[in-house]
C-alpha cells in the first residue's frame, strides 16, 4: 500500500490544535467533494461510493461533520449534517425490515447528535424510535440482541456494542430504564460468551434462538472463531468502556482494560493494526486503519475512567495508534482523494473492501482528535 512519509515519534501535546487545523482543511475539503452523497468505501482511485441509506455505514459522514461543526462552529458542517435523520426514518416500518442492529451507528451520529448539540425535538423522536427498533430485536431467553435480518435468529455480533448507547441515551431522555435493562443484558451475554481470558474477542456468537442456549463461536469477519479479528476487538474494547461510563460497573471496565491490553500488545512496530491478529495465513501482514482509530478513540475513554496513576498507559497507547495513523495513513497531500485514511479492510475473507478507504475510519479518526482537542460530547 501506499503511505505518506513521516517520523514514529508521539504526538506532542502541542501538536493536536495544529493536526485539528490541518483535519479542518481537510474536511473543508470533502464537504465540496461529496456533495449529497453517502460514502462507504474509497478505492485506488480515492473516490467515496454513494451507498444505499439503508446501509449501517449511512451515519458516519454526518456524524463526522457535526463533530466538525461541534468543534469549529463553522456553518457549512451544520447545513451538511442536518436532515439525514429524516433521510433515514423513511426505512422504518418495511417489511422485509431494512435496519436491524446498527441503528445506533445511524441514529447516534445523526439525530443523538443533532438532539445533543442543537435541542432539535425532531431529532429526538427519530432517535427514540430508533432505539425502540433496536429494543424490538432482544431476546430474552438468550439476554441478546440479534444481529442482521433474515433467518439469522440466534445470531448477536460484537458490532452491537457500540450501539448499546443509543439504548441508555433513550432511558436517560425517556426516563424508560427498559431500554438499558435491554444494554446490560446484552453486554453481560457477550462478556460472558464472547471475551476470552487473554482479552481476545470473537465476532459472532450462535445462539439457539428459542432456548437461549449458546451454540458456538463464529468466525464472521474474522479470519476463523479462535482467531482475533482487529476491528471486532476495537468494538469491543470502546463498547465495553462505554457501558462502563454508562453504568459504573467495574466488570465492564475491567472487560475494557483486559481487550485493550491484548489489542495494544499485539501493534506492529508502527501502531497500525493487522486486519486479524491471528491470520496466520490469508495475507496476516494486511493492516486495518479503521480498527486502529476505532481503538485509538475507545482508549481515550479508558484513560478518562481510569484513577490518574494508569491514565498514561492509555492515553499513549491512543497516541501511539494515532501517530502512526497520521504519519503513514492519511491523505493530507493528496487533494484529490475524498478520504483522510487510506489502509482499511473491510472483510478480508469475503474478499470484499480490502486496502481502502472506509468512512468509519475516517469518523473515528476525526473523534479522536476532537478528543484529544477537549471534545466533551460522549454519544457514544
Amino acid at each position: 500500500m501506499v503511505k505518506t512519509t513521516g517520523s514514529d515519534t508521539a504526538l506532542p501535546q502541542r501538536s493536536y490544535c495544529q493536526l485539528l487545523s490541518k483535519l479542518e482543511a481537510k474536511t473543508e475539503q470533502m464537504v465540496m467533494q461529496l456533495g449529497d452523497r453517502c460514502p462507504h468505501v474509497a478505492g485506488a482511485d480515492g473516490k467515496y461510493d454513494d451507498t444505499n441509506v439503508a446501509w449501517w455505514t449511512s451515519g458516519f459522514w454526518p456524524g463526522l461533520c457535526w463533530i466538525m461543526y461541534d468543534m469549529t462552529g463553522d456553518q457549512r458542517y451544520k447545513e451538511k449534517a442536518s436532515g439525514w435523520e429524516q433521510r433515514f426514518a423513511t426505512c422504518f416500518g418495511h417489511y422485509p425490515p431494512v435496519l436491524h442492529h446498527d441503528v445506533g451507528f445511524q441514529f447516534l451520529l445523526t439525530a443523538v447528535l443533532n438532539y445533543e448539540i442543537t435541542g432539535d425535538e425532531e431529532a429526538r423522536r427519530i432517535g427514540m424510535q430508533a432505539a425502540d427498533t433496536l429494543a424490538s430485536r432482544f431476546n430474552p431467553q438468550g439476554r441478546f440482541i440479534r444481529a442482521w435480518n433474515g433467518d439469522l435468529y440466534g445470531w448477536a455480533i460484537i458490532d452491537c456494542m457500540m450501539n448499546l448507547s443509543l439504548l441508555i441515551w433513550a432511558s436517560r431522555v425517556s426516563g424508560d430504564p427498559r431500554y438499558k435493562h435491554i444494554a446490560v443484558q446484552h453486554a453481560d451475554t457477550f462478556l460472558q460468551y464472547g471475551i476470552r481470558e487473554d482479552g481476545s474477542c470473537c465476532h459472532i456468537l450462535s445462539f439457539d434462538p428459542a432456548s437461549g442456549e449458546f451454540i458456538e463461536a463464529i468466525g464472521g469477519q474474522g479470519y476463523g472463531p479462535h482467531s482475533a479479528w482487529s476491528r471486532g476487538n476495537a468494538w469491543a474494547l470502546y463498547g465495553f468502556i462505554n457501558m462502563h461510563r454508562h453504568t459504573g460497573e467495574a466488570r465492564y471496565l475491567q472487560a475494557a482494560k483486559r481487550i485493550a491490553h491484548y489489542f495494544t500488545a499485539n501493534l506492529p512496530a508502527d501502531g497500525v493494526p493487522y486486519w486479524d491478529f491471528r491470520a496466520d495465513a490469508l495475507d496476516p501482514e494486511l493492516r486495518d486503519s479503521s480498527a486502529g482509530a476505532i481503538a485509538a478513540s475507545g482508549l481515550l475513554e479508558i484513560a478518562a475512567c481510569v484513577p490518574p496513576a494508569e491514565q498514561q498507559l492509555y492515553h499513549a497507547a491512543a497516541e501511539r495508534i494515532m501517530t502512526g495513523l497520521t504519519e503513514h495513513y492519511a491523505t493530507w497531500d493528496q487533494p484529490e482523494h475524498e478520504a483522510i485514511l487510506i489502509g482499511g479492510t473491510g472483510h478480508r475473507p469475503a474478499e470484499q473492501n480490502v486496502n481502502v478507504s472506509l468512512i468509519y475510519g475516517d469518523y473515528y479518526y476525526v473523534e479522536a482528535i476532537a478528543k484529544l482537542n477537549n471534545w466533551q460530547r460522549h454519544i457514544f
